[in-house]
């Protein structure tokens, strides 16, 4: 059960807050967990079962699934503030294919178990909108992920991967190793490390150790409206 000082936090995060009964609101706050999850662990598997709403208080995961051939592959990432609420497939109908997470950064996450928020969701009309909205959103995310895999070369992918990061951080530098962005990409990292080496001696980009510098946004960009 969270303390009191976590509770502002579900009030801020948790979808559709107000709309609960106070019942329900503390029904939520008493099967609420506060954990830390250390970088590269796994937070969800398909062994572990199903993790429940899980509520980013501060750090970076990444959700992922498998192909048939046991590759990763990269659905999205979530950030400090962000609800997971795939997490929670157990409860959503539907989702058939599984579901892993990971942490990319020490973190700190709030948990809420699955039978707790099955029991509000079936209660509350308000919360079961919103819940398949949500996992709507991140569906059309996850065929938007396999669309890019399935039908955009390498070279547009990674483009375009180069510039999200530089927008996210502001800064031109993309503070990754390659075998990091292979993994968010759902590539190899012989074939990032090759493409890296092609933007290099095009002068898009500056290559260093755990580092991509870009020195060409323009040509970037210009690669990724091809």
């Amino acid at each position: 059960m969270l303390n009191k000082n976590y509770h502002k936090l579900l009030s801020t995060h948790f979808p559709a807050w107000t709309k609960l009964t106070k019942t329900q609101q503390q029904l939520i706050i008493d099967n609420a967990t506060l954990i830390a999850i250390d970088k590269n662990s796994l937070i969800q598997n398909t062994q572990a079962g199903c993790s429940g709403v899980l509520i980013i208080k501060e750090g970076t995961v990444r959700v992922y699934t498998l192909s048939e051939q046991g590759k990763e592959i990269t659905l999205y990432r979530l950030n400090t503030g962000d609800i997971c609420i795939l997490s929670a497939s157990c409860v959503i109908k539907d989702i058939t294919f599984d579901i892993y997470i990971e942490a990319l950064t020490d973190c700190e996450l709030i948990q809420i178990l699955p039978c707790a928020f099955a029991k509000v969701m079936n209660e509350n009309i308000y919360l079961e909108a919103i819940t398949y909205k949500l996992a709507t959103k991140r569906l059309c995310t996850v065929t938007w992920a396999m669309q890019q895999m399935m039908f955009t070369s390498f070279d547009k992918r990674l483009a375009e991967f180069l510039l999200n990061e530089s927008n996210t951080t502001n800064s031109d530098e993309v503070n990754m190793t390659h075998e990091q962005m292979a993994k968010l990409m759902g590539s190899a990292r012989e074939v990032v490390t090759r493409m890296l080496k092609y933007f290099s001696t095009e002068g898009y980009v500056e290559l260093t150790r755990g580092k991509v510098k870009i020195i060409n946004k323009q040509a970037l960009e210009k690669l990724n409206q091809i």
